[in-house]
């Protein structure tokens, strides 16, 4: 019910953004319309997706890419794509751009670890993050995203501007069955931020 709810309500926002409206009240159905698309994912993520994993298969597959990607300077991610979306596992380039350890979110859900800036009120990255990683364990191909702003949390727990390039790969056994999913980010916080600066500056 809270599901068809949620749809039902972000269809209706949707609808209401089309129609001509003041400042105020375009920027208030935003905010609802990215609560709602949020909520939504979060409880979607609840569930996972569709995937029958050999816990002793996976866990050879899990050793297999922590060797490839551990020093890599490509920051990845591994996810269970079962209920829950764990995060199983990440190098140390991910850690360090996103501020964080293997030891503090492996086993973790992935939107517990790394949830929306609640000061930015159309924040939209676990919802965007949530419909690549839907899209590409549903058509089993890689779904690159486009550059998102999705902060993170430093040390004290205040969180930090970040825009990232991301691309979640489905990683599939022999038998064709899904065991992963593999999320790589490029950090362009910098470049963003040049750019900005640039335009700001323009005359």
């Amino acid at each position: 019910m809270q599901r068809f709810i949620l749809r039902q309500n972000i269809g209706r926002f949707r609808t209401l953004l089309l129609e001509q409206r003041n400042e105020h009240d375009t920027h208030l159905l935003k905010v609802m319309l990215s609560q709602a698309v949020r909520n939504l994912a979060i409880l979607e993520a609840a569930d996972g997706f569709e995937a029958e994993v050999d816990p002793l298969h996976a866990e050879v597959q899990r050793r297999i890419f922590r060797d490839s990607f551990e020093h890599s300077s490509i920051p990845h991610l591994l996810l269970d794509p079962r209920k829950g979306l764990h995060i199983v596992d990440i190098n140390a380039a991910y850690a360090m751009a996103t501020l964080t350890s293997a030891a503090k979110v492996a086993g973790s859900c992935m939107f517990d670890v790394f949830p929306d800036n609640p000061s930015d009120e159309e924040a939209d990255g676990v919802s965007n993050l949530h419909a690549s990683l839907k899209l590409a364990a549903e058509e089993g191909v890689p779904n690159a995203m486009r550059i998102q702003r999705y902060d993170v949390r430093d040390a004290s727990g205040l969180f930090v501007t970040k825009f990232w390039k991301p691309v979640n790969t489905p990683i599939f056994d022999a038998e064709g069955r899904l065991l992963y999913l593999l999320h790589q980010v490029g950090d362009v916080t910098e470049a963003i931020r040049k750019k900005i600066t640039g335009a700001a500056g323009s005359p």
